[in-house]
């Protein structure tokens, strides 16, 4: 068959190969490698077949020189050819295959090239209609018009690149530190958060119309898995769950997705909020120390070309212990601050104080001074906390990440543990906020206390409708608590991404759903 294979190649070597076309012509001996294993040079010599998209087409009189990627890296291979296997279809995005002998470039800018014997066109691609062009350098804004295709650009294939490499990143942390993975449901007929921002789930189709509930209970996708670890923190000491949630929030701000990956954990047999802050830590350095290291070309791309200058921030953000603030001593600090801003709480005290603010905030007037009491701003103890006012803490701790401790009781929900403190009554709850972000992470100790629990679910009225939250309780209960990463929001704080829509694949919003 080898024998064969040859001799009808010397036959085809003076027809198809002149005229550039190979596709019914294959080498049994050839390796076919992805891109970024050539660029290693570990097959230099070798016969060797590439397949990808062409980034740059180049003919000349007697040469063609062609760029090829196929999403492995983000440096193209550069493929070296004669003049006569250029064909018209070899164009910008393109998609194609390639074989030759791999050798070490004469150029110090590449370690090697892939001088080409035989360039077969796969797909066709139009340059005129693409809408990325070769040599623009199209914004985050520009690609996001075409979900479809973003993927294509260097920058977003380097963003899919970094996702992938956090995600093995954040498996691993868990994997070293003893945490069994859970798959908790996407659909469920809980409301952990209790915001009420649920989609609701039903089936379609004329078959269902009389169905009154498919699940003969209100079914949602889930909004946090966080209420089905708890189930198996009764069994497990450790363990996590990782994979897409969902909120109905009828938002298009930079911030918010109506679908986006949430990492989960619960830690049993604690009764330490400090337990907790060093999961949360080593899960958010171990990601960023391996995102880096593993995917510096990429990472480099967001920092020298979307947001110049951010490395340096990260790197110092790595080098700093994260503090830990209670939020009382938040308020305080927020209350001190020479900063006015857009969102007090106490906005009762004089509500057109707030509304002048909020609409110089919106019409980007920030050099105006308002000459009105501030005494009507000041954060009361009980507010929540906005996203300005978690920058501000950020910024105000030297920039790095920091947690704030023990919120006021009312402000979290009911599985939160009762600290039993006064005159302020707080729970044993955690936030760690980052730099460019605000929040990312959230978590508490859970109220073991039975008695305590009960009561709290019995003056909400969810008594019933959590009796099985209960039952955790009454069989064999321990203390522990978890919480919450917004796997986004981590890639926005190391990339400095400023819109959250751009570092998820295919993002999902109010009146946003194209594919």
């Amino acid at each position: 068959m080898f024998q064969a294979a040859v001799k009808t190649l010397s036959s085809a070597s003076t027809s198809s190969v002149s005229r550039g076309i190979s596709s019914s012509v294959r080498l049994y001996c050839e390796k076919t490698l992805r891109v970024s294993e050539a660029l290693s040079g570990a097959d230099l010599g070798s016969n060797v077949t590439v397949k990808g998209w062409v980034r740059s087409v180049r003919p000349q009189k007697t040469n063609l020189f062609l760029h090829v990627n196929d999403g492995s890296s983000l440096q193209s291979l550069q493929v070296v050819a004669g003049s006569e296997l250029n064909d018209p279809s070899l164009t910008f995005g393109s998609a194609v295959e390639v074989t030759g002998i791999l050798k070490k470039s004469p150029r110090q800018t590449q370690p090697v090239e892939l001088e080409a014997e035989q360039i077969h066109v796969v797909g066709k691609c139009n340059p005129l209609d693409f809408p990325f062009k070769i040599k623009d350098r199209h914004s985050l804004e520009y690609i996001r018009q075409f979900p479809h295709l973003r993927c294509r650009t260097n920058t977003f294939s380097s963003l899919l690149r970094i996702r992938s490499e956090a995600t093995a990143a954040i498996h691993s942390y868990f994997k070293e530190n003893g945490f069994l993975q859970i798959h908790t449901p996407i659909i469920t007929s809980n409301d952990c958060e209790g915001a009420g921002e649920l989609f609701q789930v039903e089936p379609s189709g004329p078959e269902h119309e009389e169905d009154e509930n498919y699940f003969s209970v209100p079914a949602f996708l889930t909004v946090s898995g966080q209420l089905h670890l708890e189930v198996m923190s009764g069994a497990f000491s450790r363990v996590y769950t990782f994979g897409p949630t969902f909120r109905a929030e009828n938002s298009q701000s930079r911030r918010h997705l109506a679908e986006f990956y949430m990492v989960e954990a619960e830690v049993s047999f604690t009764q330490s909020l400090e337990d907790l802050t060093k999961v949360m830590e080593g899960v958010f350095r171990s990601a960023t120390e391996h995102v880096l290291a593993r995917c510096a070309e990429d990472v480099d791309l967001f920092h020298k070309h979307v947001t110049p200058g951010h490395r340096g921030r990260v790197e110092a953000m790595m080098k700093r212990k994260f503090p830990v603030i209670t939020y009382s001593e938040a308020i305080d600090i927020l209350n001190s601050s020479s900063e006015t801003f857009v969102f007090p709480t106490n906005v009762s005290a004089d509500p057109y104080i707030f509304s002048f603010r909020l609409l110089l905030s919106v019409c980007l007037l920030p050099t105006l001074s308002l000459h009105t009491d501030l005494s009507a701003s000041l954060l009361q103890w009980g507010c929540d906390l906005q996203t300005e006012h978690e920058k501000h803490l950020v910024k105000h701790c030297g920039n790095t990440p920091v947690f704030v401790i023990d919120y006021p009781y009312d402000l979290k929900p009911f599985y939160a543990r009762d600290n039993l403190d006064g005159p302020q009554h707080t729970a044993a709850a955690v936030d760690l906020l980052v730099p460019g972000v605000g929040e990312l992470c959230g978590g508490s100790l859970r109220e073991e206390r039975l008695d305590l629990l009960s009561a709290r679910l019995e003056a909400v009225g969810l008594e019933e409708t959590y009796s099985w939250y209960l039952d955790l309780r009454r069989f064999g209960s321990v203390p522990h608590g978890g919480f919450g990463l917004g796997f986004d929001r981590f890639l926005q704080c190391v990339l400095g991404v400023d819109n959250i829509k751009d570092v998820i694949p295919f993002p999902r919003f109010s009146h946003s759903c194209p594919l």
